[in-house]
């Protein structure tokens, strides 16, 4: 996709539906997240996101919430699909409520995964990124997996996390840091699915609560024994969880 002359990838799953869920990851992430979404949501169409300066989208100078949405605007105006449906996993959930509040009339559905109407960052996160990154990658493989999580997912996050590198990443999460909507989340109309692991220690579980408390038509699912990466550890769940909401908005 063209954006101001750059390419911005996605990748897309075409299942011959009227209904399509875009799917946005988070800090230092890509599309790849979504792999397990991609390739086990055959109901619907399904769109991963890379944004840009991740992934295979082309670098970006100064990357910043607005850069994102507006993206993702470039992207939604380019589809034709009758229902559109946008699921951010952390950063990617400070994207799709910053798009809700600018085009409401845009969207049929939110899912928050993982994520909080503020954002605040630890500053041991970003003082790490900023003076070793090997040391934040050790650091993020603790804190953003279920302790029950197997190692080979863990490993494939941390080569794909190493890939997108320090300086995105630390941009990233400067997003995250800004990023307040706390006095607006009960304007959000939209129907909503939130999804959390019990184990996040990033956005833990109260920040879905407070989602669920204050988003009149909202879904709770707390999924046991998932971190962060929710959509990685318990896909299955994650998968059934989106498609049971889908399904009820039909």
């Amino acid at each position: 996709m063209d954006f101001n002359g750059k390419q911005v990838f996605y990748e897309l799953n075409n299942n011959n539906s009227k209904t399509i869920i875009i799917f946005i990851h988070g800090s230092g992430g890509d599309a790849s997240e979504w792999k397990n979404q991609l390739k086990l949501i055959n109901s619907y169409s399904v769109i991963a996101l890379d944004l840009p300066s991740h992934g295979k989208s082309d670098k970006f100078e100064n990357l910043s919430l607005n850069l994102y949405v507006d993206v993702l605007k470039t992207l939604i105006d380019s589809l034709d699909y009758a229902r559109i449906i946008i699921c951010g996993h952390s950063l990617g959930g400070a994207i799709i409520q910053s798009y809700y509040f600018k085009y409401p009339e845009d969207l049929d559905a939110l899912i928050l995964m993982s994520t909080g109407a503020k954002l605040r960052v630890s500053p041991a996160i970003l003082e790490s990124l900023k003076r070793d990154y090997e040391e934040y990658l050790k650091y993020l493989n603790n804190v953003a997996f279920s302790k029950n999580t197997t190692n080979s997912i863990i490993k494939e996050y941390k080569d794909h996390s190493s890939l997108i590198g320090a300086e995105v990443t630390y941009q990233d999460f400067k997003i995250c840091d800004n990023f307040n909507l706390f006095e607006k989340t009960q304007l959000i109309n939209a129907p909503c699915l939130i999804i959390s692991g019990t184990d996040d220690k990033l956005t833990p579980v109260k920040y879905s609560q407070y989602f669920h408390n204050k988003i009149p038509n909202s879904t709770l699912v707390l999924i046991e024994n998932a971190g962060h990466m929710v959509m990685l550890e318990k896909y299955k769940q994650v998968n059934e969880s989106i498609i049971k909401f889908v399904k009820s908005l039909e």
